[in-house]
């Protein structure tokens, strides 16, 4: 039997006050504090289980208990709030670590690296992203004002905003579509890494590689950001402008004129 952490008649905590052995009959009478595992409700522990399952595939887990996206992320932060895991706007800002109020931006640029920088000032300099896999990545600003981390992206020295203008300009260039490509197991210029994909763009305009060079992939998080910012539509093998910016950068063009 599951051990209770709640009272079956009034629904108040229950406290562990005997252990005894099974092998000598030796007892034990304290006040032994319970786990913040041994707290979760039946529901709760399945969707852990399920979670750790999926090796925390949120998608994967999706796709096992035929949920929405939103059912499954609230799932996650009702058991992480359980787990006392949760962290408070304190916790956020500190963790951010920058202020970020002084920032000087312009919010009416059309240029995506200002929108997306204007966007992070706004939330404090930390967001969470989401993945076309629905992973959750953290976007964070670095002090500097001109990069950004996240642990999805492991590299040195950091990317600048200045990335999302190369691919701005990539869908811009091609109708405001473009593939994403796949770095990873191609060299610049082989297929999947050409110059008209994402990756390929990335490559040779932001990291000035040569074709035949390996390169870094970061499209899968680049993506996500630009679907975060309302910018571009973050679909499977292709990154597409969204409506909005386009009709921003029309109204940019007439103003410019």
């Amino acid at each position: 039997m599951k051990l209770l952490s709640k009272c079956p008649a009034c629904g108040g905590t229950l406290a562990i006050r005997a252990l005894q052995c099974v092998g000598c009959g030796l007892e034990l009478r304290n006040e032994f504090e319970l786990s913040a595992f041994d707290r979760l409700d039946a529901e709760q522990l399945d969707f852990l289980m399920r979670f750790l399952r999926c090796r925390g595939n949120l998608s994967m887990v999706q796709d096992e208990m035929q949920l929405s996206y939103p059912t499954a992320k609230k799932k996650l932060a009702s058991l992480l709030a359980s787990l006392g895991l949760e962290e408070s706007e304190t916790q956020v800002e500190e963790k951010a670590g920058i202020d970020v109020k002084e920032w000087v931006t312009d919010s009416q640029s059309s240029k995506a690296s200002e929108i997306i920088k204007t966007k992070l000032k706004e939330a404090g300099g930390r967001v969470i992203v989401h993945s076309i896999s629905g992973n959750a990545y953290e976007l964070k600003a670095e002090a500097d004002g001109k990069s950004f981390y996240s642990d999805a992206l492991p590299i040195s020295p950091n990317y600048t905003y200045g990335v999302f203008d190369v691919i701005v300009d990539l869908l811009r260039s091609q109708g405001g579509k473009a593939r994403k490509g796949l770095g990873r197991s191609a060299r610049l210029g082989e297929p999947n890494c050409e110059e008209n994909t994402v990756v390929g763009a990335i490559g040779k305009r932001y990291s000035g590689k040569k074709l035949g060079d390996s390169v870094f992939d970061p499209v899968f998080f680049l993506a996500a950001v630009l679907d975060w910012a309302g910018i571009a539509h973050n679909e499977r093998g292709y990154l597409q402008l969204t409506a909005e910016y386009k009709a921003r950068l029309e109204k940019w063009e007439r103003e410019e004129i």
